[in-house]
C-alpha cells in the first residue's frame, strides 16, 4: 500500500560513487532531485553539490567494493527532506551478471497527483516489488499498469522496435525520469537510434528487436525474459551501443553542472 504523507518526507536519489570524492552523473541526479522536490512543495537547498562534496570525506565507506568495470564501485544515497536537511550515506552496489536478465511482471505501485514519476521517501512498494521477484526466482520485477509497461523496481525499461526506434515509459504515465536514459540517450541518437516516448503495451515488448534495462547501479542490462517468455536477440546493437555510451559517463568530483 502506498503512503503518500511519507511520500511528502523526502526525495533522493543513488548515484555511482568510487568511494572517495566522485560521483557519476552527479548533475543529472542533483538536477533531478530540485525537480521533484519543487513538485512535491519541499525546500531545497541550492548549496546542495556544496553540502555534497563536504560530506564525501566524511561517510564510511562500504565493507564490500563492486570491481565490474561496467559499474561504479558503491553507490551514494543522497536525501533531501521536506524542511531541506541534507544527508548521504554509502551502499554496496551489488554485482549484476552479463547474462540477459530475467524479469516478471507485477502490479505498479500508484501515488496520487504529483508523487507520482518521483523519487520520494515513499519507496517501499520498489523494494516490495524487488523482493517478490528475486523470491521467484527473477532478476527484476516490472511494473505493469493496466497493461502497460511503466518502470522496473531498480531500473528504467528501454526496446528497441521493429520500426528501428528505441522507446521508454514516458514520464507523465508514472515513470521515473531516469538519469541512466538521459546519459545514454544522446549517444544512441547520434548513433542512429531515435529515442522516443511511448507507451508500452505487452504487444510491443513482444515484437521488440531487443529491450535493456538501466540504472544507475546496474549500468546496463540486457533483458531476456519477461514471465519465462523471451523478448527479442539480447546483446544487440541497442545494448551495445548503450553500454558504450554509459562507458562515457560523466564521473568527476566536480558537481559545478549543477549549478
Amino acid at each position: 500500500m502506498t503512503n503518500s504523507e511519507e511520500a511528502y518526507s523526502s526525495v533522493w536519489s543513488a548515484i555511482g560513487w568510487d568511494g572517495e570524492k566522485s560521483l557519476s552523473s552527479a548533475g543529472f541526479h542533483f538536477n533531478r532531485m530540485r525537480r521533484h522536490s519543487r513538485r512535491l512543495g519541499m525546500r531545497f537547498p541550492e548549496d546542495l553539490s556544496e553540502q555534497i562534496s563536504s560530506l564525501l570525506g566524511r561517510i564510511e565507506i562500504p565493507a564490500t567494493r563492486n570491481d565490474d568495470p561496467s559499474q561504479d564501485p558503491y553507490l551514494l544515497i543522497v536525501r533531501v527532506s521536506s524542511d531541506g536537511e541534507v544527508s548521504a550515506k554509502g551502499a554496496i552496489n551489488r554485482k549484476w551478471p552479463m547474462k540477459p536478465l530475467s524479469g516478471i511482471s507485477l502490479k505498479a505501485p500508484t501515488w496520487d497527483g504529483d508523487i507520482r514519476g518521483t523519487k520520494h521517501g515513499d519507496y517501499q512498494p520498489y523494494r516490495d516489488a524487488r523482493d517478490v521477484a528475486e523470491n521467484n526466482g527473477a532478476d527484476i520485477g516490472l511494473l505493469f499498469e493496466d497493461g502497460c509497461l511503466i518502470d522496473g523496481d531498480r531500473c528504467a525499461p528501454l526496446l528497441l522496435d521493429s520500426d528501428g526506434v528505441a522507446y521508454h515509459p514516458p514520464h507523465s504515465d508514472g515513470a521515473l525520469d531516469s538519469v541512466s536514459l538521459q546519459v545514454i540517450s544522446p549517444y544512441l541518437e547520434k548513433s542512429g537510434i531515435p529515442v522516443r516516448q511511448a507507451k508500452l503495451t505487452l504487444g510491443m515488448i513482444e515484437r521488440s528487436s531487443e529491450m535493456i534495462v538501466c540504472g544507475s547501479g546496474m549500468g546496463i542490462r540486457p533483458l531476456g525474459t519477461i514471465d519465462g517468455r523471451k523478448i527479442g536477440k539480447p546483446n544487440g546493437p541497442l545494448f551495445l551501443l548503450s553500454r558504450e555510451a554509459w562507458s562515457k559517463r560523466v564521473i568527476s568530483s566536480d558537481f559545478s553542472e549543477f549549478d
